[in-house]
């Protein structure tokens, strides 16, 4: 007999959620079940809610959840019935970029976490038709967690355990948002202390790079932002710089060129995936600069590279995905970086009840809020 849980359905793919109650297929081997006590609303949610990251109608998204294990697999030794657990990203542990030990670079990363389906093809959530009482398949699975529901069946490799006393509803970004933007500092570009850094875009994710780059000892550290408001949390949290985004490309250049001259800075990281941005971010680089984008455009956006400058320059350009992190070594570290006052995470989130999840992804969407976080208990 399957169950039934409440869960945030997006019935078609124009941005908008409504609270439904949806079926729970049986666990596999590889599964937990786990009651959500907190899921973080990240951009990627909003984006998949809209068509513009792979997803289809009458999906459960949600990939920044934190709860407790209620039923185990017989496959799953991540963790253990009455276990508090964080979730990440789910990963297929047998290729070559899983055996490397880099997950986020798994060779089936797009099918694990966008596919809507378990690897066998069916569904962990489904609705039934009122008219006809079949079952109709829900998109789910998402990051292998689908953590926008009060139960979600969780795939083993998105399981992060976390000691009893963890409070979920503070941690619960660390799966996504939080692990990409500060490994993108320390995993991905491995800034150096005493360099010297550009960060565009400092919603959640580039707030956790301007933290990253001081916990490493960045010695300039440069939040470019639209936003004045977003400038001065930056510059609380270890900014210190900030540059007023715009249309005009050539001053922000000019103005880090000021800031770190004559060429520009060591590392940089695009948080946006726009790729105006992108481009505005290389030429920004000083000599052997390296950058980093993690923000996801969506497919088939393209920047354009000055190849020249790129070679005679020594320029790098690479992609991050998940901030390179391993999630069960890094999410641990995240939290005691916390614990140091190295992180503090409380300044950027705000919580609300899931009752009041629309306003939650309104303010997360139009950016009013840096961290959304739904509190499902």
């Amino acid at each position: 007999m399957s169950r039934t849980t409440t869960a945030l359905l997006v019935p078609e793919l124009n941005g908008k959620f409504e609270l439904s109650q949806v079926s729970l297929e049986a666990l596999q081997p590889d599964e937990a079940l786990v009651e959500i006590h907190a899921s973080g609303v990240c951009h990627t949610d909003i984006s998949a809610a809209f068509g513009r990251l792979p997803c289809e109608p009458n999906a459960v998204l949600g990939h920044e959840g934190g709860g407790v294990v209620v039923e185990a697999g017989a496959d799953v030794t991540e963790a253990a019935v009455g276990d508090k657990v964080l979730l990440s990203f789910a990963h297929c542990g047998n290729c070559p970029g899983c055996k490397s030990g880099h997950p986020a670079y798994c060779y089936n990363f797009n099918a694990r976490n966008f596919g809507g389906k378990r690897p066998d093809g069916t569904t962990a959530m489904f609705l039934t038709d009122a008219a006809s009482g079949k079952k109709l398949p829900v998109h789910s699975t998402f990051f292998g967690q689908s953590s926008f529901a009060r139960l979600a069946i969780v795939h083993k490799s998105s399981i992060v355990k976390v000691p009893a006393d963890t409070p979920l509803e503070l941690f619960a970004p660390l799966g996504c948002g939080i692990q990409t933007g500060f490994g993108a500092i320390r995993n991905t570009l491995k800034v150096k202390p005493g360099s010297s850094v550009a960060i565009f875009g400092v919603g959640s994710v580039g707030l956790a790079a301007v933290m990253a780059a001081k916990a490493v000892g960045a010695g300039t550290i440069i939040a470019v932002d639209l936003h004045a408001d977003r400038l001065k949390l930056a510059k609380e949290l270890g900014a210190t710089h900030g540059v007023v985004g715009g249309s005009d490309l050539d001053k922000i250049v000019t103005d880090i060129r000021a800031i770190c001259p004559p060429l520009g800075v060591d590392y940089a990281v695009d948080c946006a995936g726009v790729p105006i941005v992108v481009e505005t971010m290389v030429a920004a680089l000083g000599m052997n600069g390296r950058a980093a984008t993690v923000g996801a455009p969506g497919p088939n956006q393209f920047a354009k590279i000055d190849i020249m400058g790129q070679l005679t320059y020594g320029k790098e350009y690479v992609g991050c995905t998940e901030g390179d992190s391993n999630p069960p070594e890094f999410i641990p570290f995240l939290i005691k970086l916390h614990r140091q006052g190295k992180l503090p995470l409380e300044k950027i989130i705000k919580y609300y009840d899931v009752k009041d999840f629309q306003s939650a992804l309104h303010d997360a969407h139009s950016g009013k809020t840096v961290k959304a976080v739904l509190k499902w208990n």
